[in-house]
């Protein structure tokens, strides 16, 4: 398996993977369009030259960067895939100086595996001021937050 920068011809199996999950409302719609606008901030994990997971890092503030759209192909559950797309995103975060990052999910205990630790949402003001404000699940948000220290 090869972690590495997405590329242009990697957006339609980016949404793909992501819109697999979004159906089953385990996480939000990133069309072709949204992945080609944040495309230098996802990175694919590709077997035998087929994209099997996707992660994105957005930088949110000095210190504080978020794991957003981690998707892995259901026949590569438990293949180690989630684990070295979110150490991926870490290390890209350390190199940028970024020294905690988040992630908002419906799997915490997943990134618990990692090395998060659960916080409450309200500890992250610059994600609640930015996209939380526009998300349509504001009112009634399932997502637990969790934070790493890079």
């Amino acid at each position: 398996m090869n972690i590495r920068n997405a590329k242009t011809n990697d957006a339609e199996a980016i949404s793909s993977l992501i819109s697999s999950y979004a159906e089953l409302d385990r996480m939000l719609f990133c069309s072709v369009s949204d992945v080609y606008e944040k495309l230098q901030m996802f990175q694919v994990a590709e077997e035998e030259g087929t994209i099997v997971g996707c992660c994105a890092l957005q930088v949110v503030w000095s210190d504080l960067a978020e794991i957003k759209s981690l998707a892995v192909a259901k026949d590569c559950f438990g293949k180690g895939v989630g684990r070295a797309l979110v150490e991926g995103a870490v290390e890209k975060a350390r190199r940028l100086g970024v020294r905690r990052v988040f992630t908002l999910t419906l799997e915490p205990a997943f990134f618990e595996k990692v090395s998060f630790h659960r916080v409450d949402r309200d500890s992250l003001p610059m994600k609640v001021w930015s996209d939380c404000a526009k998300c349509s699940k504001q009112d009634h948000c399932d997502e637990r937050a969790l934070i790493r220290e890079t």
